[in-house]
């Protein structure tokens, strides 16, 4: 069964065609690493898959509900988008449990299960510090915890490793896969190949808001014409300058998206 389904989704802004027709089939427990230059699309996918920005047109489903049924998605769905919204005067526990009520979690759940993931991620905070004082990393940790502090069947995580060091982004690549292997759908937006490579079952490659690439890292690794066999390697073939080269690459794949390193901003804004 699939945990998100997209057929022809599009998005404009204005003139602009931010998003071109995009289709997407992600089973239950798949880690799908999404891949993209700045400006591809790859936040306004995101947005229009968690509910956040209308499509323009086109049909999708997360979790079984429909993206514009904001109040059947939202309890399906776990988000952590680039810059994470958190209270800068609130402690890490009372921002979880002031997400935990808006989700109706009690609060004993809501700290038992913020220790438990703050212990694993090795986040070590008082009770009075403040998010308003926390490094980057530890702020990204507790947005993590937020994000997946319901057990949504399906998250989406965008730069999830972004602040963390290597030890802290090894955890959570480890925390992703934990989550695939309970069941849990994970749609990972990076510019970091090597998490994508690790642990995505398919990786979708977005160019232009169109996805030009789609498989598993080793397929779109053979299908890389050339370089040295890697993922960069293949996400550079089918985002090219070149038209000859793209053309080439979206024939011998089969649906498209890549980031070689580069995070993405939107050019134009959702509303």
């Amino acid at each position: 069964m699939s945990a998100i389904d997209a057929t022809d989704l599009s998005k404009r802004f204005g003139d602009t065609l931010a998003v071109d027709d995009l289709s997407l089939s992600i089973p239950e427990g798949a880690v799908y690493g999404f891949l993209g230059p700045n400006g591809a699309g790859k936040t306004t996918t995101m947005r229009m898959l968690t509910g956040l920005s209308r499509p323009t047109d086109g049909v999708a489903t997360v979790g079984g509900a429909s993206v514009t049924d904001r109040d059947a998605l939202r309890p399906r769905i776990g988000y952590l988008p680039e810059e994470p919204p958190l209270y800068e005067q609130a402690t890490a526990f009372e921002q979880l449990e002031y997400v935990g009520g808006l989700r109706g979690i009690d609060a004993d759940a809501v700290r038992a299960r913020g220790e438990e993931l703050f212990d694993a991620l090795g986040l070590d905070v008082g009770p009075s510090d403040r998010i308003a004082d926390f490094s980057k990393g530890m702020r990204q940790k507790v947005a993590y915890v937020q994000t997946v502090l319901h057990d949504p069947p399906v998250v989406f995580l965008d730069e999830p490793t972004s602040g963390l060091d290597p030890r802290a982004a090894r955890t959570l690549r480890d925390r992703i896969q934990r989550l695939a292997d309970g069941g849990t759908t994970v749609f990972l937006s990076t510019h970091i190949l090597p998490v994508v490579e690790e642990v995505a079952d398919t990786v979708g490659i977005l160019y232009e808001g169109s996805l030009v690439a789609e498989g598993s890292p080793a397929e779109l690794v053979s299908r890389a014409e050339s370089g040295g066999g890697t993922l960069e390697d293949a996400f550079l073939d089918v985002t090219s300058a070149d038209p000859t080269a793209s053309a080439e690459s979206a024939a011998t794949a089969s649906d498209p998206d890549g980031t070689t390193g580069l995070a993405e901003e939107e050019t134009t804004p959702d509303v």
